[in-house]
Protein backbone atom coordinates (compact mmCIF):
# COMPACT_ATOMS: atom_id res chain seq x y z
CA UNK A 1 0.00 0.00 0.00
CA UNK A 2 3.02 2.21 0.38
CA UNK A 3 1.89 4.06 3.31
CA UNK A 4 1.10 4.03 7.38
CA UNK A 5 -2.52 3.05 8.40
CA UNK A 6 -2.91 4.26 12.03
CA UNK A 7 -6.54 4.43 12.93
CA UNK A 8 -8.06 5.22 16.63
CA UNK A 9 -10.93 2.99 16.67
CA UNK A 10 -13.96 4.30 18.47
CA UNK A 11 -16.08 2.24 20.82
CA UNK A 12 -16.41 -0.62 19.38
CA UNK A 13 -15.83 -2.97 22.47
CA UNK A 14 -17.84 -3.37 25.97
CA UNK A 15 -15.59 -1.35 27.33
CA UNK A 16 -15.58 1.39 24.29
CA UNK A 17 -11.60 0.95 25.03
CA UNK A 18 -9.34 3.21 22.05
CA UNK A 19 -6.35 1.07 20.04
CA UNK A 20 -4.24 1.75 17.20
CA UNK A 21 -4.26 -0.88 14.80
CA UNK A 22 -1.44 -0.49 12.17
CA UNK A 23 -1.90 -2.57 8.82
CA UNK A 24 1.06 -1.82 7.58
CA UNK A 25 3.61 -1.56 10.32
CA UNK A 26 2.90 -3.81 12.61
CA UNK A 27 6.23 -6.52 13.30
CA UNK A 28 5.37 -9.66 15.02
CA UNK A 29 6.43 -10.09 18.84
CA UNK A 30 8.40 -13.95 19.50
CA UNK A 31 4.27 -14.94 20.55
CA UNK A 32 3.10 -14.44 17.14
CA UNK A 33 6.23 -14.84 14.69
CA UNK A 34 5.45 -19.08 14.48
CA UNK A 35 2.31 -18.38 13.29
CA UNK A 36 2.93 -15.43 11.44
CA UNK A 37 5.97 -16.95 9.27
CA UNK A 38 3.67 -19.63 8.37
CA UNK A 39 0.95 -17.27 7.12
CA UNK A 40 3.48 -15.18 5.34
CA UNK A 41 4.77 -17.94 3.55
CA UNK A 42 1.43 -18.34 1.74
CA UNK A 43 0.73 -14.43 1.47
CA UNK A 44 4.01 -14.16 -0.38
CA UNK A 45 2.80 -17.06 -3.06
CA UNK A 46 -0.70 -15.14 -2.95
CA UNK A 47 0.95 -12.15 -4.47
CA UNK A 48 2.02 -14.46 -7.68
CA UNK A 49 -1.67 -16.01 -7.64
CA UNK A 50 -2.93 -12.48 -8.13
CA UNK A 51 -0.63 -11.62 -11.20
CA UNK A 52 -0.93 -15.28 -12.66
CA UNK A 53 -4.91 -14.02 -12.75
CA UNK A 54 -4.48 -10.58 -13.69
CA UNK A 55 -2.58 -11.91 -17.08
CA UNK A 56 -4.73 -14.93 -17.56
CA UNK A 57 -6.12 -14.49 -21.31
CA UNK A 58 -7.40 -17.30 -21.91
CA UNK A 59 -7.72 -19.54 -25.27
CA UNK A 60 -10.97 -18.54 -26.44
CA UNK A 61 -9.89 -17.94 -30.01
CA UNK A 62 -8.24 -21.42 -30.42
CA UNK A 63 -11.20 -22.84 -28.57
CA UNK A 64 -13.61 -21.26 -31.67
CA UNK A 65 -11.13 -22.61 -34.39
CA UNK A 66 -11.63 -26.43 -32.47
CA UNK A 67 -15.53 -25.75 -32.54
CA UNK A 68 -15.85 -24.74 -36.18
CA UNK A 69 -13.14 -27.32 -37.21
CA UNK A 70 -14.33 -30.86 -35.49
CA UNK A 71 -12.76 -32.84 -37.74
CA UNK A 72 -9.38 -31.18 -38.62
CA UNK A 73 -7.12 -32.89 -36.17
CA UNK A 74 -4.39 -29.73 -36.73
CA UNK A 75 -6.54 -27.40 -35.19
CA UNK A 76 -7.91 -29.76 -32.44
CA UNK A 77 -4.02 -30.45 -31.43
CA UNK A 78 -3.34 -26.42 -31.37
CA UNK A 79 -6.47 -25.90 -29.05
CA UNK A 80 -5.80 -28.52 -26.50
CA UNK A 81 -1.98 -27.27 -26.53
CA UNK A 82 -3.45 -23.33 -25.68
CA UNK A 83 -5.85 -24.95 -23.15
CA UNK A 84 -3.64 -27.48 -20.91
CA UNK A 85 -0.98 -24.84 -19.51
CA UNK A 86 -3.99 -22.54 -18.67
CA UNK A 87 -5.55 -25.39 -16.86
CA UNK A 88 -2.17 -25.91 -15.08
CA UNK A 89 -2.74 -22.15 -13.68
CA UNK A 90 -5.85 -22.69 -12.63
CA UNK A 91 -5.13 -25.97 -10.96
CA UNK A 92 -2.31 -23.26 -9.04
CA UNK A 93 -5.18 -21.20 -8.27
CA UNK A 94 -7.52 -24.26 -6.99
CA UNK A 95 -4.64 -25.59 -4.74
CA UNK A 96 -3.31 -22.18 -3.14
CA UNK A 97 -7.26 -21.66 -2.05
CA UNK A 98 -6.40 -25.08 0.20
CA UNK A 99 -3.63 -23.11 1.63
CA UNK A 100 -5.61 -20.22 1.85
CA UNK A 101 -7.82 -22.22 4.22
CA UNK A 102 -5.21 -23.70 6.47
CA UNK A 103 -3.87 -20.44 6.79
CA UNK A 104 -7.23 -18.45 8.04
CA UNK A 105 -7.51 -21.07 10.24
CA UNK A 106 -4.24 -21.17 11.86
CA UNK A 107 -4.71 -17.09 12.61
CA UNK A 108 -8.56 -17.81 14.35
CA UNK A 109 -6.71 -20.05 16.33
CA UNK A 110 -4.40 -17.14 17.83
CA UNK A 111 -6.58 -14.47 17.73
CA UNK A 112 -9.92 -16.30 18.83
CA UNK A 113 -8.27 -17.92 21.86
CA UNK A 114 -9.51 -17.38 25.56
CA UNK A 115 -6.48 -15.78 26.92
CA UNK A 116 -7.88 -12.61 26.42
CA UNK A 117 -11.21 -10.55 24.62
CA UNK A 118 -10.73 -10.25 20.64
CA UNK A 119 -10.77 -6.65 21.04
CA UNK A 120 -7.14 -7.52 22.89
CA UNK A 121 -5.86 -10.22 20.35
CA UNK A 122 -6.48 -7.42 17.41
CA UNK A 123 -4.79 -4.53 19.71
CA UNK A 124 -1.77 -6.77 21.15
CA UNK A 125 -1.71 -8.75 18.10
CA UNK A 126 -1.70 -6.17 15.11
CA UNK A 127 0.73 -8.45 13.00
CA UNK A 128 -1.20 -11.14 12.83
CA UNK A 129 -4.22 -9.09 12.44
CA UNK A 130 -2.65 -7.15 9.80
CA UNK A 131 -2.16 -10.54 8.21
CA UNK A 132 -6.14 -11.44 8.56
CA UNK A 133 -6.92 -8.66 6.51
CA UNK A 134 -4.29 -9.16 3.76
CA UNK A 135 -5.94 -12.81 3.34
CA UNK A 136 -8.90 -10.83 3.22
CA UNK A 137 -7.74 -8.25 0.86
CA UNK A 138 -6.31 -11.06 -1.40
CA UNK A 139 -10.01 -12.67 -1.43
CA UNK A 140 -11.76 -10.37 -2.89
CA UNK A 141 -9.05 -9.40 -4.96
CA UNK A 142 -8.92 -12.57 -6.39
CA UNK A 143 -12.53 -13.28 -6.65
CA UNK A 144 -12.87 -9.65 -8.37
CA UNK A 145 -10.92 -10.80 -11.29
CA UNK A 146 -12.28 -14.12 -11.59
CA UNK A 147 -16.04 -12.88 -11.93
CA UNK A 148 -14.85 -10.70 -14.66
CA UNK A 149 -13.13 -13.16 -17.05
CA UNK A 150 -15.27 -15.68 -18.64
CA UNK A 151 -12.39 -16.87 -19.93
CA UNK A 152 -11.68 -19.35 -16.82
CA UNK A 153 -15.23 -21.15 -17.01
CA UNK A 154 -14.73 -21.11 -20.62
CA UNK A 155 -11.48 -22.81 -20.79
CA UNK A 156 -12.01 -25.31 -17.76
CA UNK A 157 -15.34 -26.20 -19.79
CA UNK A 158 -13.36 -27.26 -22.80
CA UNK A 159 -11.00 -28.76 -21.04
CA UNK A 160 -13.30 -31.00 -19.30
CA UNK A 161 -15.19 -32.05 -22.24
CA UNK A 162 -12.20 -33.03 -24.29
CA UNK A 163 -10.48 -34.81 -21.49
CA UNK A 164 -13.92 -36.71 -21.70
CA UNK A 165 -13.81 -37.53 -25.53
CA UNK A 166 -10.38 -38.72 -24.93
CA UNK A 167 -10.94 -41.01 -22.08
CA UNK A 168 -13.66 -42.81 -24.28
CA UNK A 169 -10.86 -43.03 -27.16
CA UNK A 170 -8.01 -43.98 -24.72
CA UNK A 171 -8.65 -44.57 -21.00
CA UNK A 172 -4.76 -44.08 -20.22
CA UNK A 173 -4.90 -40.50 -21.93
CA UNK A 174 -5.70 -39.05 -18.30
CA UNK A 175 -2.66 -39.96 -16.87
CA UNK A 176 -0.68 -37.48 -19.37
CA UNK A 177 -2.73 -34.67 -18.30
CA UNK A 178 -1.75 -31.96 -15.54
CA UNK A 179 -5.83 -32.45 -14.08
CA UNK A 180 -6.95 -35.39 -13.89
CA UNK A 181 -11.00 -36.26 -13.74
CA UNK A 182 -11.30 -36.65 -10.47
CA UNK A 183 -9.28 -32.92 -9.46
CA UNK A 184 -10.95 -31.85 -12.49
CA UNK A 185 -14.30 -32.61 -10.83
CA UNK A 186 -13.34 -30.84 -7.58
CA UNK A 187 -11.61 -27.85 -9.12
CA UNK A 188 -15.35 -27.28 -11.54
CA UNK A 189 -17.18 -26.80 -8.07
CA UNK A 190 -14.55 -24.59 -7.28
CA UNK A 191 -14.80 -22.09 -9.93
CA UNK A 192 -18.66 -22.69 -10.26
CA UNK A 193 -19.03 -20.33 -7.12
CA UNK A 194 -19.22 -16.80 -8.40
CA UNK A 195 -16.90 -15.65 -5.42
CA UNK A 196 -14.75 -19.60 -5.03
CA UNK A 197 -12.13 -17.83 -2.53
CA UNK A 198 -14.53 -16.29 -0.61
CA UNK A 199 -16.73 -19.39 0.02
CA UNK A 200 -13.25 -21.27 0.94
CA UNK A 201 -12.66 -18.65 3.40
CA UNK A 202 -16.95 -18.93 4.77
CA UNK A 203 -16.51 -22.61 4.80
CA UNK A 204 -13.17 -22.51 6.56
CA UNK A 205 -14.40 -19.80 9.34
CA UNK A 206 -17.82 -21.95 9.83
CA UNK A 207 -15.41 -25.54 9.98
CA UNK A 208 -12.76 -23.61 12.78
CA UNK A 209 -16.14 -22.88 15.06
CA UNK A 210 -17.91 -26.38 14.23
CA UNK A 211 -14.08 -27.86 14.98
CA UNK A 212 -13.41 -25.60 18.49
CA UNK A 213 -16.39 -26.33 19.88
CA UNK A 214 -14.62 -25.53 23.49
CA UNK A 215 -14.48 -21.81 22.00
CA UNK A 216 -17.35 -19.71 22.50
CA UNK A 217 -19.05 -18.69 19.19
CA UNK A 218 -18.51 -14.97 20.76
CA UNK A 219 -14.98 -15.23 20.36
CA UNK A 220 -14.75 -15.44 16.57
CA UNK A 221 -18.23 -13.20 15.72
CA UNK A 222 -16.18 -10.17 18.31
CA UNK A 223 -12.88 -10.50 16.23
CA UNK A 224 -14.84 -10.41 12.97
CA UNK A 225 -17.32 -7.17 13.78
CA UNK A 226 -14.54 -5.45 15.42
CA UNK A 227 -12.12 -5.19 12.17
CA UNK A 228 -15.38 -4.29 10.27
CA UNK A 229 -15.76 -1.52 12.76
CA UNK A 230 -12.02 -0.26 12.38
CA UNK A 231 -12.35 -0.52 8.91
CA UNK A 232 -15.10 1.64 8.41
CA UNK A 233 -14.35 4.01 11.21
CA UNK A 234 -10.80 4.51 9.06
CA UNK A 235 -12.64 4.80 6.11
CA UNK A 236 -15.79 7.08 6.75
CA UNK A 237 -13.36 9.61 9.18
CA UNK A 238 -11.99 12.59 7.28
CA UNK A 239 -8.84 12.72 9.57
CA UNK A 240 -7.98 9.22 9.16
CA UNK A 241 -8.67 9.04 5.69
CA UNK A 242 -7.01 11.81 4.88
CA UNK A 243 -3.79 9.93 5.98
CA UNK A 244 -3.99 7.53 2.95
CA UNK A 245 -0.70 7.91 0.47
CA UNK A 246 -3.27 6.30 -2.40
CA UNK A 247 -6.55 4.67 -3.70
CA UNK A 248 -5.03 1.11 -2.82
CA UNK A 249 -5.30 2.30 0.87
CA UNK A 250 -9.03 2.76 0.33
CA UNK A 251 -9.97 -0.39 -1.23
CA UNK A 252 -7.60 -2.68 1.07
CA UNK A 253 -9.88 -1.26 3.94
CA UNK A 254 -12.84 -1.69 1.88
CA UNK A 255 -11.95 -5.44 0.76
CA UNK A 256 -11.24 -6.00 4.21
CA UNK A 257 -14.62 -4.83 5.54
CA UNK A 258 -16.75 -6.81 3.16
CA UNK A 259 -14.58 -9.81 3.64
CA UNK A 260 -15.10 -9.94 7.41
CA UNK A 261 -18.94 -9.16 7.45
CA UNK A 262 -19.70 -11.73 4.91
CA UNK A 263 -17.54 -14.29 7.35
CA UNK A 264 -19.40 -12.80 10.69
CA UNK A 265 -22.99 -13.44 8.34
CA UNK A 266 -21.67 -17.55 7.90
CA UNK A 267 -20.65 -17.94 11.26
CA UNK A 268 -23.23 -15.86 13.56
CA UNK A 269 -26.41 -17.85 13.92
CA UNK A 270 -28.26 -15.13 13.32
CA UNK A 271 -25.99 -13.34 10.57
CA UNK A 272 -24.73 -9.68 10.23
CA UNK A 273 -27.76 -8.26 9.03
CA UNK A 274 -30.13 -8.52 11.94
CA UNK A 275 -31.21 -5.55 14.19
CA UNK A 276 -29.22 -6.43 17.23
CA UNK A 277 -25.47 -7.63 15.38
CA UNK A 278 -22.48 -6.14 16.61
CA UNK A 279 -21.45 -4.52 13.02
CA UNK A 280 -23.33 -1.67 11.50
CA UNK A 281 -24.34 -2.58 8.45
CA UNK A 282 -25.98 0.56 7.36
CA UNK A 283 -22.76 2.44 8.16
CA UNK A 284 -20.89 -0.09 6.10
CA UNK A 285 -23.01 0.21 3.11
CA UNK A 286 -23.44 3.85 3.23
CA UNK A 287 -19.46 3.88 3.00
CA UNK A 288 -19.35 1.32 0.16
CA UNK A 289 -21.88 3.96 -1.90
CA UNK A 290 -20.40 6.97 -1.04
CA UNK A 291 -16.96 5.19 -3.05
CA UNK A 292 -17.05 5.53 -6.87
CA UNK A 293 -19.08 2.67 -8.40
CA UNK A 294 -16.95 1.20 -10.68
CA UNK A 295 -14.55 0.49 -7.58
CA UNK A 296 -16.81 -1.39 -5.24
CA UNK A 297 -19.17 -2.87 -7.30
CA UNK A 298 -17.56 -6.41 -7.10
CA UNK A 299 -17.83 -5.62 -3.10
CA UNK A 300 -21.93 -4.98 -3.24
CA UNK A 301 -22.38 -7.97 -5.30
CA UNK A 302 -20.26 -9.91 -2.65
CA UNK A 303 -22.50 -8.40 -0.12
CA UNK A 304 -25.94 -9.25 -2.38
CA UNK A 305 -25.04 -12.73 -3.86
CA UNK A 306 -22.65 -14.17 -1.18
CA UNK A 307 -23.92 -13.48 2.52
CA UNK A 308 -26.56 -16.00 4.20
CA UNK A 309 -28.77 -13.97 5.94
CA UNK A 310 -29.80 -11.15 3.78
CA UNK A 311 -33.25 -12.45 2.24
CA UNK A 312 -34.14 -13.49 5.46
CA UNK A 313 -37.35 -11.78 7.22
CA UNK A 314 -35.61 -10.53 10.15
CA UNK A 315 -33.44 -8.09 7.66
CA UNK A 316 -34.84 -5.26 7.33
CA UNK A 317 -36.15 -3.36 4.20
CA UNK A 318 -34.09 -0.21 4.48
CA UNK A 319 -30.69 -2.51 4.27
CA UNK A 320 -31.94 -4.38 1.34
CA UNK A 321 -33.27 -0.96 -0.47
CA UNK A 322 -29.52 -0.11 0.27
CA UNK A 323 -28.17 -2.97 -1.53
CA UNK A 324 -30.25 -3.04 -4.23
CA UNK A 325 -29.16 -2.87 -8.17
Amino acid sequence: MGNLIKVLTRDIDNNGGNFFLDFENAKPTEAEKRVWEEVNEVLTEAMSVLQDLQSYSGAGEAIRQAIQHPNDERVQESAWAAVVPLVGKLKKFYEFSLKLEDALQGLLEFLTSSRCSPTQHLEQEQALARQFAEILHFTLRFDELKMTNPAIQNDFSYYRRTLSRMRIINQTAEEHNEVDNELANRMSLFYANATPMLKTLSDATTKFVSKHAELPVENTTDCLSTMASVCKVMLETPEYRSRFASEDTVLFCLRVMVGVIILYDYVHPAGAFVKSSKIDMKGCIKVLRYQPPNSVEGLLNALRYTTKHLNDETTSKQIKNMLQA
